[in-house]
């Protein structure tokens, strides 16, 4: 399943594109529905190149349907991120701790200024592909919907971030 999220960020790109390259930012987003807290598992830092490996696991209720073939408790990825700081664009990947012979998942996003100058416009791109008889779909728009809940969710904690420490 195709997915495209665009949010407006009510802070500059650069300093935003900056904090989502910075581990300590995603300390201030936990626990943010439908996952639960992220967990930074490595940063590396090579000059405008930032990597970073995240895992999140999902928290919110699934249907009976889902969970007759899905665990809820082995709901959780890691997100391997490549943050080239320069160009202010983000390419990521979801590495399932389980499952992985059904779950895939990559994409992109990029951080650009908007048309008055003072803030970001995030344009969010991927696809989600579970294989699963009869209730894949299910679960891949049930990820999708996640996820947008999750970005949209994380924009005031990014606008603060850039607030307080600079941008």
């Amino acid at each position: 399943m195709r997915f495209e999220v665009v949010q407006n960020i009510a802070a500059p790109a650069d300093p935003v594109a900056q904090a989502y390259a910075n581990p300590d930012f995603y300390a201030t987003v936990a626990g943010l529905p439908p996952l639960s807290a992220p967990e930074v598992l490595s940063h590396e830092v090579d000059g405008e190149t930032v990597r970073l490996r995240i895992r999140y696991r999902y928290a919110a209720e699934l249907s009976s349907v889902v969970r007759a073939v899905v665990d809820p408790k082995k709901l959780s990825w890691v997100e391997v991120s490549t943050h080239r700081l320069a160009a202010r664009e983000v390419t990521f990947s979801m590495d399932p701790d389980n499952y992985a012979d059904r779950f895939q998942s990559a994409g992109s996003y990029r951080f650009d200024t908007s048309g008055d100058g003072t803030s970001t416009v995030r344009r969010a791109r991927g696809d989600v592909s579970i294989r699963m008889p009869l209730v894949g779909r299910r679960v891949e728009q049930a990820i999708v919907s996640g996820l947008q809940d999750h970005l949209a969710g994380e924009v005031p904690y990014i606008e603060r971030w850039v607030a307080e420490h600079g941008g």
